[in-house]
């Protein structure tokens, strides 16, 4: 038998409370976006998960100070607000990459190959799940679906796709978005950092040139039960090799067809 010694610390793993305020500045400017997002509701509580996403955007995490803020604004208390920020896996708890790179390890794309590519970019990278590079560009995720099956194995970085890769394309990939290099999803819009992808999934417009205007259409694997059901030819859908965009092989397939 063990005893604690009277004057030992003994942890429960409980955040360390009251937390620190934002510095005044950084307050201020929270305010004023925080008032505007609430405006938004009839009902103050719902503006929470923008708000989460507000305070993430400005420290890459939800911190404890983030959560004492929101609590504060719309009259909740920290247990309801942590209950939220812990319950959704969008919402990072510690200081995270710039890049947040998730590998999808469900059952379609485990099986194409998303087990795989995991191993290979916790080895290339050195780090194991939810850990961030030393440089702190890139935290590596696996992620339970990301709803692109028929784009199996698909790689997200910041919630954006990156569809049919292979453990080398992935390495590529991370090794791009530590070097600074401009990197293009497979679809939809530019790539951008976790802190503005968090402003944007906040409610606040983007306002890169060309971003609204990006479109992530459905490519030939989505489409070909369609055309099948139209009675249209069978249009073959192969994976890209050797970083052939999907899109490159899907017209050199057309015109095969044609032939």
């Amino acid at each position: 038998m063990t005893t604690t010694p009277p004057n030992a610390e003994v942890s429960l793993g409980m955040p360390q409370l009251p937390a620190p305020d934002y510095p005044a500045d950084v307050r201020a400017r929270l305010e004023a976006d925080a008032k505007e997002i609430i405006g938004r509701y009839p009902g103050s509580r719902s503006a929470l998960l923008p708000l989460l996403h507000l305070v993430q955007s400005e420290e890459g995490y939800v911190s404890r100070t983030g959560m004492a803020f929101c609590a504060e604004l719309l009259e909740l208390t920290t247990a309801e607000v942590t209950a939220v920020a812990t319950f959704y896996s969008m919402y990072r708890r510690k200081p995270s990459g710039d890049y947040q790179v998730g590998v999808c390890t469900n059952t379609l794309c485990a099986v194409m190959g998303g087990d795989a590519i995991f191993d290979a970019l916790k080895e290339h990278l050195g780090v194991g799940n939810n850990e961030t590079t030393e440089d702190g560009k890139v935290t590596l995720e696996h992620i339970e679906c990301n709803a692109a099956c028929d784009f199996a194995p698909v790689v997200m970085v910041n919630w954006e796709f990156f569809d049919n890769q292979t453990p080398d394309s992935a390495k590529r990939l991370v090794d791009d978005l530590r070097e600074g290099q401009t990197v293009q999803p497979t679809r939809g819009a530019p790539l951008c950092t976790y802190k503005e992808t968090a402003r944007i999934l906040a409610g606040f417009p983007d306002e890169r040139p060309g971003a609204v205007e990006a479109t992530g259409g459905a490519g030939p694997a989505s489409l070909a039960g369609l055309r099948l059901a139209k009675g249209e030819a069978p249009q073959r859908v192969v994976r890209p090799r050797d970083g052939a965009h999907p899109q490159d092989e899907a017209q050199s397939d057309a015109a095969e067809e044609g032939k």
